[in-house]
């Protein structure tokens, strides 16, 4: 059985929290509370080569920063 995130043949969003972060989401589930949709729908691999070129720091944002 293929795991939900590793089938490249499925569709994907791209979420971002208020802290930055960014997650790997796929497209057909509800897009949970607190997260935004920020790429897609587009393949897996899309997807991963938005949040490459899109996050750059591991950090996510604090008041400090």
């Amino acid at each position: 059985m293929t795991k939900i995130l590793d089938d490249a043949g499925s569709t994907f969003v791209v979420l971002t929290d208020a802290e930055g972060r960014h997650s790997l989401w796929p497209g057909l589930i509800a897009v949970p509370a607190g997260w935004t949709t920020r790429f897609g729908p587009a393949g897996r691999s899309e997807c991963l080569d938005h949040v490459g070129r899109s996050w750059t720091g591991l950090r996510p944002s604090t008041p400090d920063n």
